[in-house]
């Protein structure tokens, strides 16, 4: 993983997003994921990112590609799972998650992020994920290019509590 690029990228990203935030700090890393949390005004986000070990498609350039799970329990929000695809998806085309013999496909794009429909179905992959060795994201670019991103979840359950003890999850 390389994880000094992805994970200035990472802070960088949310760091832009949240206006009124502090810069993020890193709680640890756990084999392939990294845990961190930043104040947004007098509110703790925390969150955990990885990013992809291996990705295939036949593309020329793509961006940085890498996944979110973000905890915000001044909203009440918690286990959102997002991913960043590199590219921008094809509106409308599907996305699928496979982890193991699980494949999960309620999630909508915007750009090149996606997320899951609804809390339920963060709950449901976060559960999935924690018990899973390797995470694989199926996914089609807006030039029609197929793509799959190959995660590793060594060290997920770690950065998870990590990130859920330090937002009193």
């Amino acid at each position: 993983m390389k994880k000094i690029g992805f994970i200035t990228g990472c802070l960088i990203c949310l760091y832009t997003i949240a206006a009124h935030a502090e810069k993020p700090q890193m709680i640890g890393e756990y084999d392939d994921w990294t845990a961190f949390a930043y104040k947004e005004g007098k509110n703790t986000v925390c969150y955990m990112a990885s990013s992809a070990q291996k990705s295939e498609g036949k593309y020329n350039k793509r961006g940085e590609v890498y996944m979110v799970i973000t905890h915000r329990p001044a909203d009440k929000t918690f286990d959102v799972v997002n991913f960043t695809a590199g590219y921008t998806y094809k509106s409308g085309a599907p996305i699928v998650v496979k982890i193991g013999k699980d494949a999960f496909t309620d999630f909508f794009a915007d750009n090149d992020k996606a997320w899951t429909m609804s809390p339920a179905a963060d709950k449901k992959l976060v559960e999935a994920m924690k018990k899973g060795e390797r995470l694989i994201i199926d996914g089609t670019s807006a030039k029609g290019t197929l793509t799959k991103d190959y995660y590793s979840l060594k060290g997920f359950s770690a950065a998870y509590r990590a990130i859920s003890a330090k937002c009193r999850r």
